[in-house]
């Protein structure tokens, strides 16, 4: 992990794969460089592996439109990092949404679908916090302690992902994605709300659903998400290492690199989860994994969908020159290790892009070198933002916005040079958009005075 005033940061960019970079013409230096050892590591990637056949899905919702849009081989223009002003997207401030709250090394932030109006904190080392969503709130309770399961010593590990049951509120079951250790590994597991105090959950309900085996410290992604269809997604990185060298984000018959889409509604005492059958694998075991959605991924970095379209939008982080903003639609190959966003990544080894997803924009080291997944703004304190896309990078703190028409880019500007280490968004019930920083703190966007 990489230190800074004392804080364990949170970078989805390991140091050892990128050059040391500085915020010296608008990017300040947020991190000392901190040197890791690999070793190789043999094996497959699932240690647990509870499959059972595709099953029907009975009693859970048809699955939906929820990834639409472009499919691999359609052609999405790459916008410019450097795109001009929208006309109808504004520049905005950050301001600190709840100033009496600090956290450590939060990295998510998310809501549960209950009536109530709370937001939960994923602090890296193991905890999940609630507080109530009132700027005015001066305490939050501890959810979750689950510090002595989870492997936080890589710069990319630790607890990385919750997402709580769409029946959260009959049931109180929530899922959680982290990294353990001894072998290292990705663990998604469910939990349950204690039975005594709806703001405690319980540490002893946990049920191990999924656990992949990482040969690396990084690119771990860690997002898990309920999709409009009522299915779990999961955000898996290429396993670490420097170029992919093990060519995971290029074969599906691996869990890594990928976002995968699996059925928790089913679950048996064990945690045998099921395989929806209109992923695009699915009984096609020779093709790829059953689980994978979408494939060719280096580390998704948050993915979020549309609350109106359905949408699945995602942040993929890059490695030495560009970071990428995709749409993710099922069965496509977004192309890393072959390409770096919508640049060939080693000529040498050749860079046939006939199929591949490309990027619905990219920027470059002038902006940046570590993106963070945002949301489509749906809230109503923003009007200028509607129904864009807002996404930001972790090493400049720059926050963009967006609007696509299905086909292309229609606006793009930065909003926001907000000098902030963006880990996470978040949406509150409303869908008013928060931001996350290693710094402790979490902001929300305000229009300029």
């Amino acid at each position: 992990m990489i230190a800074a005033s004392g804080q364990r940061l949170q970078s989805t960019r390991s140091r050892h794969d990128s050059p040391t970079r500085a915020r010296a013409a608008g990017m300040l230096a947020k991190a000392a460089t901190l040197a890791f050892v690999f070793a190789a590591c043999s094996g497959g990637d699932a240690l647990v592996q509870r499959e059972a056949t595709p099953a029907p899905t009975a009693g859970r919702p048809a699955a939906s439109a929820g990834a639409t849009g472009p499919g691999p081989s359609e052609a999405v223009p790459t916008a410019v990092a450097s795109a001009t002003a929208g006309a109808g997207l504004k520049a905005l401030a950050v301001e600190p949404a709840f100033p009496a709250l600090a956290f450590r090394s939060p990295v998510h932030l998310t809501f549960p679908p209950d009536g109530t109006d709370r937001l939960f904190v994923t602090l890296q080392a193991g905890r999940i916090m609630v507080f109530e969503n009132d700027e005015e709130v001066s305490t939050a309770q501890e959810f979750l302690d689950i510090r002595e399961r989870v492997n936080d010593r890589g710069n990319e590990e630790g607890l990385l992902g919750l997402a709580f049951d769409p029946d959260y509120r009959r049931n109180g079951y929530f899922y959680v994605y982290y990294t353990a250790g001894d072998p290292r590994r990705s663990v998604v597991s469910r939990f349950a709300v204690s039975d005594e105090d709806p703001s405690k959950a319980d540490p002893a309900s946990e049920m191990p659903i999924l656990q992949v085996r990482q040969p690396f410290a990084n690119h771990n992604g860690g997002q898990v998400l309920f999709g409009p269809d009522g299915f779990l997604y999961i955000g898996l990185g290429d396993g670490g290492g420097r170029g992919d060298s093990a060519g995971n984000g290029q074969d599906p018959s691996t869990l890594l690199g990928a976002i995968l889409r699996i059925d928790v509604g089913t679950l048996d005492s064990k945690g045998t989860y099921t395989v929806p059958p209109d992923n695009p694998f699915a009984g096609n075991g020779s093709a790829g994994r059953g689980e994978i959605w979408a494939y060719g991924l280096r580390n998704p970095w948050r993915f979020s969908f549309d609350r109106k379209t359905g949408e699945l939008w995602a942040g993929d982080v890059g490695q030495d020159r560009y970071e990428e903003v995709d749409i993710i639609t099922p069965g496509a190959n977004y192309g890393w290790n072959v390409v770096e966003a919508s640049h060939c990544f080693r000529v040498s080894r050749g860079c046939d892009q006939a199929n591949l997803a490309p990027p619905v924009i990219e920027y470059g080291r002038e902006d940046g070198c570590s993106i963070t997944g945002g949301y489509v703004y749906r809230g109503s304190r923003l009007p200028s933002l509607l129904g864009a896309y807002v996404y930001g990078d972790f090493c400049s703190g720059k926050i963009w916005a967006l609007r696509h028409d299905g086909t292309r880019v229609t606006e793009h500007r930065l909003i926001v040079d907000s000098g902030l280490s963006i880990s996470s968004f978040g949406e509150d019930r409303l869908g008013e958009l928060l931001v996350v920083s290693l710094d402790g703190g979490i902001y929300r966007l305000v229009e300029r005075e």
